[in-house]
């Protein structure tokens, strides 16, 4: 790295760490109430009468006046009337609704818990979360002098980057492929894959990303969510016929977030044997950034200072659904506890407000505010057992920890009649494990770590679990061809959203009807 950008990273770094949380969040939080003070929403909930209080009276009447709302509450009182979708067009056009100005893009999400999502990402959202991209890129630059990130090129890992019309000066897209497709023209030369590969339907994307990253040495990173990076990754080692580090050799850095790392460590960890790189965990979103891992740490660092004014829900406040309150006893960050599970409630700088975002943190301590992200605020609960997701990650790890054991890909939901847990598992046809084998170190994991899993198993309130072993890609087969979602950023559900376990059985139907092409590995 040279002198002259050895200096800015070290000196923007400097300027990261000096930052106090607490200040940076009251000023933003007076920042968005004053700039959304005349629009429809400032104006509903009374934004100017508190807008110039000191913070903490200002906060209580904003808790006051604001509920908590979920994206369906929103989409109902604020987005849905602007949306217009008739002879295959959509339109939504959003101006001085929740925030000032017209909404230039929408971000498109993968629909885990929903039908598909459209959060809107406004021109300060995104001048937002360049800085924050600036910050973690500086850290690492600084912390890691040995380091030759910047002599080569980062593979971004997007949905896909056509993005779609919603009206005069209004797109739509995944989040991922609106940053690359609008990403500053001085970092072009540093980034790949092409448009023209990344607009690609996904599995000629993989390919053409696969024999991209093999053909070109100066690839020193990648970026993504864990499992896609893993099928780039296998589908390396299919082409190049040896082992990763001999393939890669210049592979540095690969950036992850969007789920738990936990099931899938074992299977980076044996792709790269002892020539391990580097690997540095976010906590991004379509709504907001909200955390990063600096080089050497083993927490992400919580980073309140990207135009999003934050509150915390304990996960005890949380109704069976995994939803708050609109009254919920929210607290701001200097009410947090360390070693205390919340779901997270935004204000944001692109008109979302008090909105429940549905992922969950823990805050591990307060200097440095090191987190670990905990997952969906969804829980294994059909049965009234409160099974967290990471919890169920967890499980799922302690698989991979085995010999022979290799799950690429998970789902679990509830079969509902016989009281018990589906849990369906994408393997390496690495062996030959037993499913009863498999269901019964499932069951003691979370017994272990669930006082009232063990409980409701105890007094056979929930049956021993069921596990079926399919092939390596069945998972992201039935994702394409069932729900029409793969790659980018559209996330498998570890755990099934629907109330009665539909996606799950939805996902055993389809094993059933093409049982060839589906084998078990068993």
């Amino acid at each position: 790295m040279n002198l002259f950008l050895s200096t800015l990273a070290s000196a923007r770094r400097g300027n990261f760490l000096t930052k106090d949380p607490l200040r940076e969040q009251r000023g933003i939080f007076r920042q968005l109430l004053a700039k959304a003070a005349a629009t429809r929403f400032g104006k509903d909930h009374g934004f100017r009468a508190f807008a110039g209080l000191p913070f903490e009276k200002a906060y209580a009447e904003y808790r006051k006046k604001v509920p908590v709302r979920t994206y369906r509450q929103f989409w109902d009182e604020y987005f849905g009337r602007f949306f217009v979708k008739g002879d295959g067009n959509r339109s939504l056009l959003l101006e001085n609704v929740t925030w000032p100005g017209k909404i230039p893009f929408f971000c498109e999400t993968s629909g885990t818990t929903a039908p598909t999502k459209y959060i809107p990402f406004s021109t300060e959202m995104f001048a937002a979360n360049k800085r924050a991209a600036l910050d973690l890129t500086a850290c690492y630059l600084a912390d890691n002098r040995q380091g030759r990130l910047f002599s080569g090129k980062l593979l971004y890992m997007t949905g896909n980057t056509a993005l779609s019309d919603l009206g005069p000066g209004v797109k739509s897209g995944d989040m991922s492929a609106i940053t690359l497709c609008k990403r500053p023209f001085y970092l072009k030369p540093f980034i790949e894959p092409s448009p023209g590969i990344s607009a690609l339907p996904w599995e000629e994307k993989l390919d053409s990303l696969a024999r991209k990253l093999l053909s070109d040495r100066n690839i020193r990173g990648i970026s993504g969510v864990p499992p896609w990076i893993l099928l780039l990754l296998k589908r390396c080692t299919e082409y190049g016929g040896k082992p990763l580090p001999e393939l890669l050799p210049n592979l540095e850095l690969i950036i992850h977030g969007g789920t738990s790392m936990t099931p899938y460590r074992k299977e980076f960890e044996q792709l790269f044997g002892i020539m391990q790189p580097n690997f540095l965990e976010l906590l991004p979103s379509s709504e907001a950034f909200m955390a990063f891992q600096r080089f050497g740490e083993e927490y992400m660092r919580f980073t309140p200072y990207y135009g999003v004014f934050f509150e915390f829900v304990p996960m005890e406040e949380l109704d069976d659904r995994g939803i708050p309150k609109a009254d919920a006893e929210a607290v701001p960050l200097e009410g947090i506890e360390t070693g205390r599970r919340y779901a997270v409630i935004l204000s944001t700088c692109a008109g979302l407000w008090r909105y429940h975002i549905g992922d969950t943190i823990r805050f591990v301590s307060r200097s440095p505010l090191f987190i670990e992200f905990t997952g969906r605020d969804r829980f294994l609960d059909r049965f009234e057992e409160k099974v967290t997701q990471s919890e169920v990650e967890e499980a799922v790890a302690s698989l991979n920890r085995l010999d022979g054991v290799k799950i690429n890909e998970f789902m679990v939901g509830p079969d509902i009649a016989e009281r018990r847990h589906l849990w369906v598992l994408a393997m390496e046809d690495c062996g030959r494990p037993d499913p009863a084998e498999l269901a019964m170190r499932l069951d003691n994991a979370l017994r272990t770590m669930n006082a009232d899993y063990a409980t409701f198993r105890f007094q056979q309130r929930i049956h021993p679990p069921c596990v079926i072993p399919v092939g390596r890609d069945v998972i992201y087969r039935w994702s394409k061809e069932i729900r029409g979602k793969l790659g980018g950023q559209s996330k498998i559900p570890h755990i099934d959203p629907t109330l009665d376990g539909e996606m799950i059985q939805s996902l055993i139907r389809y094993l059933q009807t093409a049982p060839s092409k589906n084998a078990a590995v068993t």
